[in-house]
């Protein structure tokens, strides 16, 4: 019994993703099921993704925070928007210049966090407030409409096409066929990694625990792939999804590096005395937090074919809000790009429910807001638990 309240403590986001969705479903009387809604959950919330695995590595080392990712994506399309459109350099063009742009902010700020010790919420306030404004300057002096676009097609294509794309209820094939691969791949991994852990003595979960979970996470991939099948095909941004999450899975579990970064936010002190160069974790950090706002910053701004000063706004409370959803503990030191990915599909989920359901733009962010407030709750009360045994 005791073993069974801990796996459900341990996958108590899980459950509430579920019990979320299912609410949802009943509410808009199967809407939510739907194949374009399914779509719609990855396109409408793909920045909350990709935000919130470059918000998981700076919370990791000890809860910190960028609060300037959602005013540099409005700064960036403004930047983009003006090279490929205003001036007529095309999409490479303005690709390469975003990049380099959010190159050089991640270096400014991981400098300025790492080295020059300004605390990092005081550090991306500043950007929050310039960048916001800077962005709407830019529009407003080469937009009498405050937007920019259309962009080019061929950014649009990489950026908020489909993959093999077909006709809207005509079952894609190959997008059902790579739902199976997928399927199979979660399956074998699941069981080759139980059956090395077994091989080098280590504590392993049962057999019929790995059986369920693998059942259920093929069964869910496959409903997904089918899913997106009726829907036309493959969003190339679900590629960028999929594609960023595993990259930072492996580099949070497998490598040294990701393991400093849990270090860091444990003990950071104790980490530097052990040798490790903690200042040039954190400069890592907010680099790679820069390099993945200015991905977030494609993907908004080929959704909207145009870049606007709304574009960004709120972009850091959900990234923030899906890392803390997803069990990353708001003083550092823990949490999985896994649990990350619930918690960014838990607030995809409570978007675009809300949406379907006419709920007022003023009370979903109350209800976000208490989402996010009980997550905080349940993870001081589970440490604390934990603490007094």
């Amino acid at each position: 019994m005791a073993k069974f309240l801990e796996t459900l403590k341990k996958h108590a986001m899980l459950i509430v993703l579920v019990l979320v969705y299912i609410f949802f479903t009943v509410r808009t009387n199967g809407l939510m099921f739907s194949p374009l809604n399914f779509n719609a959950l990855i396109t409408q919330n793909a920045y909350v993704f990709i935000l919130a695995t470059g918000m998981l590595m700076c919370m990791l080392t000890g809860g910190n925070i960028d609060l300037s990712c959602g005013s540099f994506v409005c700064f960036l399309g403004a930047v983009g928007g003006i090279v490929a459109v205003t001036k007529g350099m095309g999409a490479g063009a303005s690709i390469f210049l975003m990049l380099i742009i959010g190159i050089v902010y991640g270096c400014v700020l991981g400098f300025l966090v790492a080295y020059v010790n300004i605390p990092p919420w005081i550090a991306t306030l500043a950007g929050y407030l310039a960048f916001r404004g800077w962005g709407t300057a830019l529009l407003s002096e080469n937009s009498d409409t405050g937007s920019i676009g259309p962009f080019p097609k061929s950014f649009l294509q990489i950026f908020s096409g489909k993959l093999f794309e077909t006709k809207i209820n005509e079952l894609n094939m190959v997008c059902l066929t790579v739902g199976i691969i997928a399927s199979v791949i979660v399956i074998a991994v699941n069981f080759i990694g139980r059956a090395n852990k077994l091989k080098k003595g280590y504590e392993a979960e049962s057999l019929i625990s790995v059986i369920v979970r693998s059942v259920l996470s093929a069964g869910v991939i496959i409903l997904f792939a089918y899913k997106l099948a009726m829907a036309g095909g493959i969003p190339t941004v679900l590629v960028w999804v999929v594609a960023i999450v595993l990259i930072y899975s492996f580099i949070t579990s497998k490598t040294t590096l990701g393991r400093y970064f849990y270090t860091i936010g444990g003990n950071k002190e104790a980490t530097r005395l052990s040798g490790v160069d903690t200042k040039k974790i954190m400069f890592f950090a907010y680099l790679n937090m820069a390099v993945l706002t200015v991905i977030t910053s494609y993907i908004v701004v080929a959704r909207f074919q145009a870049a606007n000063s709304t574009a960004g706004t709120y972009y850091e409370m959900d990234a923030i809000a899906a890392c803390v959803v997803g069990g990353v503990s708001a003083y550092g030191g823990s949490g999985s790009v896994f649990g990350m990915v619930v918690g960014a599909t838990l607030i995809g989920v409570i978007n675009l429910g809300m949406q379907l359901t006419g709920v007022d733009a003023d009370w979903q962010k109350i209800v976000k807001g208490a989402v996010l407030l009980g997550a905080v709750v349940f993870d001081i009360m589970a440490a604390k638990k934990s603490s007094s045994k």
